[in-house]
């Protein structure tokens, strides 16, 4: 089976060897997003729902370059650097997601890049 390779500048570039999705079929491996501007490339500034929902906002632009749309996700990953932040990032999830929402796991991490209090993967199954 082809992989089909997914890039929008809707969302940041990669900052390292990976793509921004990989489709196989009717699956689609989004990458880590986290909250930087696509623009700028930099890390937006502001407290942990103002990060997420750049975060979110970068995913449902890949999703979108793979004709798809946050709904389609299936599986979500999210990492925090601190897990005090829970409730905040649900209730930022809650903004982009209504039922039946996809599955997901939540993890508390040391460090992500460029300094980011979140980061969000996915993997999306078209209809």
């Amino acid at each position: 089976m082809s992989r089909d390779i997914i890039h929008t500048d809707r969302a940041p570039a990669a900052i390292g060897p990976y793509s921004q999705a990989v489709r196989v079929g009717d699956t689609v491996y989004l990458s880590g997003q986290i909250p930087l501007d696509p623009d700028s490339g930099l890390l937006v500034q502001g407290d942990i729902s103002t990060q997420a929902r750049r975060a979110f906002d970068n995913l449902r632009a890949v999703c979108e370059a793979a004709d798809g749309s946050l709904g389609q996700i299936a599986r979500l990953g999210l990492y925090l650097t601190d897990l005090g932040d829970f409730a905040a990032v649900n209730a930022v999830m809650a903004e982009y997601f209504e039922a039946p929402y996809p599955a997901r796991s939540t993890v508390e991490v040391a460090g992500l890049p460029r300094g980011a209090q979140f980061e969000v993967d996915a993997v999306m199954v078209l209809d």
